[in-house]
C-alpha cells in the first residue's frame, strides 16, 4: 500500500466532504429533508467529492468510485450501530485505504498487454 497515497486521498476527501458539509447545512433545509432524504444525498454528495478526489490525485474514475463503494458501505453499517459521523470518519478510513492500494505500474502494465 502506498502510504503517502492513502494520507493524501484521506486529506483531500475529508477536506472535500467537510466542504459539502458545511454548504448542506448552510442551506436553508430543515432537518426533516436529511431524514427523507439523506439516504438520497448522502451517497450522491460522497460519489461527487470521490470524484473531486480522483481528480486531484489523478487516480482513474473507476478505481475511485470503487473505493468510494467500498468506504460508502463500511461507513453505513458503522453508522447504523454507532452515529452518521463515526461511520463516515470509517468510510473515510476505508476510501482512503482502498484509494491507496492504487498502483500506476500496474495499471499501466495492465492497459500495455490488452
Amino acid at each position: 500500500m502506498n502510504k503517502a497515497l492513502f494520507w493524501r486521498a484521506l486529506g483531500v476527501q475529508a477536506i472535500a466532504i467537510a466542504v459539502v458539509s458545511g454548504i448542506l447545512i448552510a442551506l436553508p433545509l430543515s432537518h426533516d429533508f436529511f431524514e427523507d432524504y439523506g439516504f438520497v444525498v448522502g451517497p450522491v454528495a460522497w460519489a461527487a467529492c470521490s470524484a473531486v478526489t480522483a481528480r486531484v490525485l489523478s487516480i482513474p474514475l473507476a478505481f475511485v468510485l470503487f473505493a468510494a463503494v467500498a468506504g460508502g458501505v463500511a461507513g453505513g453499517l458503522v453508522s447504523l450501530v454507532t452515529s452518521h459521523w463515526v461511520g463516515v470518519g470509517v468510510g473515510l478510513l476505508v476510501f482512503a485505504a482502498s484509494c491507496g492500494g492504487y498502483d500506476p505500474r500496474a495499471a499501466s502494465e495492465g492497459a500495455a498487454a490488452q
